[in-house]
């Protein structure tokens, strides 16, 4: 299990990890090894999450997200297998750990006087300048 937070634990069954081969330099071992890796954990089968936080995990992940709400994880910073791996779990963890955090409620406000009469002036200022755009006659 890994523990995300006091309440939270993701099962490692839930994680699939598959090592392909990093891009860039890597001299002359870079075709013959695969240290990159590829994170996977379903966000929406996960039993472990709760829905809002599952919710919140979608919004977090953007494109790394599937069409099947699997979030992918390209893990390549390192030169081994292990530590990418470790990078690569750090970085599942602090999103959903970012996920847990609900958001402050929005407290709606009202423009203030002053922002208003400068609005005003500044759309009568704007109409000024366009209404000097009009046909000029030659009286």
């Amino acid at each position: 299990m890994i523990q995300v937070t006091a309440s939270i634990a993701i099962d490692e069954d839930e994680i699939v990890e598959a090592f392909v081969r990093a891009s860039g330099p890597g001299g002359q071992k870079v075709n013959k090894t695969s240290s990159a890796v590829e994170l996977r954990f379903d966000v929406r089968g996960s039993p472990n999450l709760p829905e809002p936080v599952k919710a919140r995990l979608e919004r977090l992940a953007g494109s790394r997200l599937t069409g099947d709400g699997v979030l992918v994880i390209f893990a390549q910073r390192f030169r081994t297998q292990e530590m990418n791996r470790a990078d690569a779990q750090a970085r599942l963890v602090e999103l959903i750990r970012k996920a847990t955090e609900t958001p402050r409620p929005r407290k709606k406000t009202k423009p203030t006087y002053a922002s208003r009469l400068k609005r005003l002036e500044g759309k009568a200022r704007r109409g000024a300048i366009k209404s000097g755009r009009g046909k000029v006659s030659l009286d």
